[in-house]
């Protein structure tokens, strides 16, 4: 298994099982939680008083939750008394006064219930908003990123971007700052309610938490290291299988099914001991709590008792503050676990960040150049050009082509074809030299008014989920049916698209899987006719279909020709004979130039490449 491959594979392994035992594996940490989340408070400026209303409302609706208890054990004080008084003949339980406390206390749950489910209202619409917003920049942000930019990330990398870390943002922004607001709340209302009712049992309830944590720090010592190694087992598990998966032919083809069933048995093995000790470890929490906590009550309960006898507390004083204790561990709960979802939180926020804050293209310049419609004269002077300014791959590239022409950019893999392109259309600026369209640099044009003149057929076609017709109307969305229609016939694409069920119509699906390589072919062409720019571009555009299909596809790309001037790169130097102008390029130079006819007669680096092709022939 790869290294690339098994990096990756863990990364996936983090939602798989045991991802989440037990509250106890460390979320992921951002670089800078401070910082991160300063963007973020700064960020969420302009629903600040959305915020203080969620606040409001969580804040009453935990206050009412919390005199619950108290008012509750006003009722069971009421009826010990009436039994008392009933027993020594003295009179009896006022159930009149039991009935208004307990509708009392009703109420104060039904206020707390709408407060909570305003508050839950809210915060629903808020975070979805910020959500929103965050997917908005980031789809504005992409399309002002440099083409470098996406060259050196992977397509999952960028959608992470918008789906992955904008929902853990969201998600965690929704559950943490209202978890966060009702734990502080309930924390602080308890502590003064149980204080309310006896300092010396709310001393001995608080002595109950060190001891918890320090059993519970125990724990985590031990099992954390067991959650680690099981989610870096999971992840290659994981890994070996889509491997698998993928590569059976490969597998079946050299005999490797055994060593490839030995080698799940042992990672498995390992995953299985690393889970049974991990989950072993962090089931035992909370047995250690609840014994620790039944040792509270009981010390409660002797202590109130103590008190109740010497009158300094009502009977029914035990059981609120029994049930203040039971719910004092769980706010602490909560700000714990609030603090690992906020640490993932601030992960998520921070990788969002800094892909809005990555370096835009300079769309607009200050005076741009205005053309009504381009010629196609292009000059290419002294060009020199490195991805990297201390590597030059392109020295000196010099060449004029004139509007109509067809250029053809030959040359073995590497040696720049696919870069001049680049720089045509401004997807990087050159490092000396200039590139001229029309007499303008094409530095003086905005980028996407520059882009408007260029059309492109590229090697990988790109069609999207819907009907032929609107793939095609993609090149000009204003054009008609009637237009889309002439565009598909002149492309030779019309015939076949007659005889598809539904034609026109035909619904693609995600990865146009129900056409061929070739018919997706022709339908960029024809996409590229309707869009009838002055400049083509066509990158290796029949480099993956048959002799048969590459003959129509050249029909096709030859009336799309007429009239414009063309640049072609192409391995088939079979479909580049009639070009105007050949540039053999080497090593970012051209060496040679010329038509068809002049480069064989030359002898040299083109003739040895076309001779090459045809040799076997």
């Amino acid at each position: 298994m790869s290294e690339e491959r098994m990096r990756h594979s863990r990364h996936r392994g983090h939602g798989g099982p045991g991802g989440h035992a037990g509250g106890m594996m460390p979320g992921e940490k951002a670089k800078d939680f401070k910082g991160t989340f300063g963007k973020l408070m700064g960020y969420m400026g302009r629903f600040k008083v959305g915020f203080f209303f969620v606040t409001l409302f969580a804040v009453g609706g935990t206050v009412f939750q919390i005199a619950g208890p108290k008012i509750l054990g006003q009722a069971t004080t009421e009826i010990f008394t009436g039994l008392v008084q009933k027993l020594s003949g003295q009179g009896g339980i006022d159930f009149a006064r039991i009935g208004q406390i307990l509708l009392f206390l009703l109420a104060l749950y039904v206020v707390s219930a709408v407060f909570t489910s305003i508050q839950g209202f809210l915060m629903t619409g808020i975070i979805q908003k910020i959500t929103y917003r965050f997917r908005e920049d980031i789809s504005r942000k992409i399309h002002r990123m440099p083409m470098k930019y996406f060259e050196s990330k992977t397509v999952g990398e960028v959608l992470s971007r918008i789906t992955n870390d904008v929902d853990t943002l969201g998600q965690g922004l929704s559950q943490s700052v209202t978890q966060l607001i009702s734990a502080v709340t309930t924390l602080i209302g308890i502590l003064i309610m149980m204080l309310s009712i006896s300092p010396l049992m709310t001393l001995i309830a608080l002595v109950i938490l060190p001891i918890s944590a320090v059993l519970i720090g125990v724990v985590v010592k031990f099992s954390q290291k067991h959650f680690v190694n099981q989610q870096k087992f999971l992840g290659e598990v994981n890994g070996q299988v889509e491997e698998v998966y993928s590569g059976q032919n490969i597998v079946k083809a050299f005999n490797k099914e055994a060593d490839i069933t030995e080698e799940f048995n042992r990672i498995n093995d390992k995953l299985y001991a690393s889970a049974w000790r991990s989950q072993f470890l962090s089931g035992m929490m909370m047995p250690i709590m609840n014994f620790v906590s039944n040792l509270g009550y009981v010390a409660v309960a002797v202590v109130g008792g103590v008190l109740t006898v010497q009158g300094r507390i009502q009977v029914g004083d035990i059981q609120s503050f029994i049930q203040y204790v039971r719910n004092f561990t769980q706010p602490i709960m909560q700000v714990a676990q609030v603090s690992n979802m906020l640490q993932s939180t601030a992960a998520a926020a921070e990788r969002v960040f800094e892909f809005l804050n990555e370096a835009e293209e300079d769309f607009v310049v200050a005076h741009p150049v205005k053309l009504e419609r381009m010629e196609g004269r292009v000059d290419f002077s002294h060009v020199q050009f490195g991805y990297d300014p201390e590597k030059i791959i392109v020295h000196d590239f010099n060449c004029q082509v004139e509007p109509g022409q067809m250029v053809a950019i030959v040359g073995p893999t590497g040696a720049g074809k696919t870069t001049m392109v680049k720089l045509l259309m401004r997807f990087y600026d050159v490092t000396k030299g200039s590139i001229r369209v029309d007499g303008h640099d094409v530095r003086d044009f905005n980028r996407s008014e520059l882009r408007e003149n260029f059309g492109m057929v590229l090697q990988d076609t790109w069609l999207f989920e819907g009907t032929i017709m609107e793939n095609i109307r993609y090149g000009r969305l204003e054009a008609t049916d009637e237009e889309v229609i002439a565009a598909a016939k002149a492309a030779h694409a019309h015939h076949f698209i007659q005889t598809l069920p539904g034609g026109y119509q035909m619904e693609l699906n995600e990865d146009a899987s129900n056409v061929s390589q070739g018919q997706k072919q022709l339908l960029t062409i024809a996409r590229a006719i309707l869009a009838d720019n002055p400049i083509l571009i066509l990158d290796e555009a029949t480099s993956s279909v048959d002799t048969r299909t590459e003959a129509r596809i050249q029909k096709a790309m030859n009336h799309l020709m007429e009239g414009r001037t063309s640049f072609v790169i192409a391995h088939r130097l079979s479909t580049i004979k009639d070009a105007d102008v050949i540039l053999v390029m080497k090593d970012g130079d051209i060496i040679e130039q010329g038509n068809h006819a002049q480069l064989l007669a030359l002898d040299g680096f083109y003739a040895q490449l076309y001779n090459s092709q045809f040799e076997s022939a």
